[in-house]
């Protein structure tokens, strides 16, 4: 379910303007398991693809905003984003 909302997101399936950030994700051209890794598994693989991703700052700042409670994004996992979160409250 997780990997369909992102296909979701990057695909522009939720009516996104053409020239978004989604469109621009080095994520969008990777397989989508690798940012929703079973609890336990590695995350390596996702977090290379988003160090070299130009968009990765608008990808952490969507999902911080939309409470995304799965997967990885703008490199981080869920507990690391809750940690940010904590942080800056």
């Amino acid at each position: 379910m997780h990997e369909l909302e992102l296909l979701s997101l990057l695909s522009g399936a939720d009516g996104v303007e053409e020239s978004s950030w989604q469109e621009r994700a080095l994520c969008a051209q990777t397989d989508p398991e690798a940012f929703f890794p079973e609890k336990g598994g590695s995350t390596r693989e996702a977090k290379k693809v988003c160090v070299g991703c130009e968009v990765r700052a608008e990808c952490l700042e969507y999902a911080l905003a939309n409470d995304e409670r799965f997967g990885i994004w703008g490199g981080l996992s869920e507990r690391e984003r809750r940690r940010l979160k904590k942080s800056a409250v």
